[in-house]
């Protein structure tokens, strides 16, 4: 067999194991240093383990209900933990989620955990494993700095979840570690994406890179990070960064941000990319937004059509839109056109991500998972002026101005409505934002971090679940039992559960 083909199959060994493994994530493997040492030659090498941790964000798993890191499992829950989904799937785990009742044993929770170590472990490997290959440092640079990007991005999403976590950066580290306190946690993440801006390229060559990080994926991360930790200088400067690259904007119709040949486009700053109809690294099977989101009856009104409806919008998201903003129209279905020309009302369900010229059947999608849009930087630079001034500034007006004026377009003509914000204090300001946040980007996997960071899981989600009651503790996860049982060095238990 030839030399090429074997490292084809060890580079798809890398994806299966990081995928399938159900032993401890955290466990070491003595021949880990072996296989560091043998696997990295070529730059096709450097390449290929890079592309493993890709593959941990989108691929699905053996879990009967959930899926990939961002397949489903990130965005179903954190909409559940809010007030802008209900559940209608009859999963434990899933109801549990949806009315705050989750304890440490929820599937959901620790699928998403055991997947985003996974994709930690590749990203260990491969920035382990790269510096060793036959290839120009710019070249090695970049493969390291999506590695790094990655991981950054992983490790964010896993403390903002779970608090004080493990930080693991080698392979061959302590089997059974103790918890790292968040602060060291962020301070890891900003020297990964630190790295990354510097030596991620802006873009790829056309055909070449879509669904990779790039420079801008990285700047826009950093910001997130900022905002979260209340560093609202830096927060601004790296969305300054962004906006006067120049590179980046708003669709002039909120409903192109969502077309399928609009992915990787000026509003992406970074999309986890499904199936391969948009040429992107990934190659797993396509996405399930519309199976899940899209309502059962649609399944017997258009032929080939696989809809479940197993997540829906709350009627208070719906209620809460102005009635001619295109965000409602875009996002939200709520009549369903019958094959004898009639009519049927359903609750309200999301139809965001369904581009019926691209996708007419509406069944598993090629449509990337929006992490972060440019829309999401105009918002974070205009709350942090908010903070950092004590109220909205000149800057922090025209930032949120820019997408209240894209959501009056109604795909032909702009309306009279949405007026520009102005004449607002500090708590109305941030009251607006949090309100602007909730239209744009409800079932992006965006609500249950905002609520978060605003303080307001207690006060707004019983008036969209009015059964419903969070609690303080609520504003983290409970660390997965299973990697307790695993490892007992990560006790205690986040407090209340």
């Amino acid at each position: 067999m030839q030399k090429k083909h074997i490292r084809f199959y060890i580079a798809c060994f890398l994806v299966v194991i990081g995928i399938l493994a159900c032993k401890n994530l955290l466990e070491e493997d003595p021949k880990d240093q072996v296989f560091v040492d043998n696997f990295f030659e070529t730059e096709n090498d450097a390449t290929a383990a890079v592309n493993s941790i890709y593959s941990i964000l989108n691929a699905t798993s053996n879990a009967p209900s959930f899926g990939g890191v961002y397949f489903s499992t990130y965005w179903v829950a954190t909409g559940l933990c809010s007030d802008e989904m209900e559940n209608r799937l009859p999963v434990t785990d899933l109801d549990q989620l949806d009315k705050f009742l989750h304890r440490p044993v929820n599937g959901a929770l620790y699928e998403f955990w055991s997947l985003a170590y996974k994709g930690i472990n590749n990203a260990n490997f491969a920035i382990q494993g790269i510096p060793k290959v036959q290839a120009a440092e710019s070249f090695k640079n970049g493969r390291i700095g999506e590695a790094r990007y990655l991981r950054g991005m992983l490790y964010f999403d896993l403390v903002r979840w779970f608090g004080d976590i493990p930080l693991v950066l080698t392979l061959d580290g302590v089997v059974t570690p103790s918890r790292n306190s968040k602060a060291e946690v962020f301070a890891q993440i900003i020297s990964d994406l630190e790295f990354a801006a510097q030596n991620l390229p802006e873009s790829y060559p056309a055909g070449n890179g879509l669904g990779r990080a790039t420079k801008g994926s990285a700047t826009g991360l950093l910001a997130k990070v900022y905002l979260t930790q209340g560093e609202w200088q830096k927060c601004v400067d790296q969305c300054n960064t962004i906006i006067n690259s120049g590179k980046y904007g708003l669709y002039d119709d909120y409903a192109d941000a969502f077309r399928i040949p609009n992915e990787n486009g000026k509003e992406t700053i970074f999309g986890v990319g499904f199936g391969t109809a948009n040429n992107s690294i990934s190659f797993w099977e396509a996405g399930q937004f519309n199976v899940r989101l899209l309502p059962k009856q649609l399944t017997g009104q258009i032929p080939g059509v696989n809809a479940q409806g197993w997540q829906v919008a709350t009627q208070n998201l719906y209620d809460s839109y102005d009635q001619q903003d295109r965000r409602r129209e875009v996002t939200l279905l709520t009549t369903i056109k019958n094959q004898d020309g009639s009519t049927t009302n359903v609750e309200p369900h999301f139809q965001k991500y369904w581009d019926k010229v691209n996708e007419p059947l509406a069944g598993n999608t090629d449509h990337d998972f929006p992490y972060m849009r440019y829309a999401d930087i105009l918002l974070m630079k205009a709350e942090a002026l908010n903070e950092l001034n004590n109220g909205p500034n000149a800057e922090a007006y025209l930032a949120v101005n820019q997408v209240r004026k894209r959501a009056r377009f109604n795909g032909t003509a702009t309306l009279n409505i949405l007026p520009d914000l102005q004449g607002l204090d500090y708590a109305a300001f941030k009251n607006a934002l949090l309100l602007e946040r909730r239209h744009e980007f409800a079932a992006e996997g965006h609500r249950w971090f905002d609520l978060v960071r605003f303080r307001q899981l207690e006060a707004l989600v019983p008036l969209a679940k009015p059964s419903v009651q969070p609690q303080p503790f609520h504003y983290l996860f409970p660390i997965p039992q299973g990697e307790i049982d695993l490892n007992p060095n990560l006790l205690p238990q986040n407090t209340g559960y």
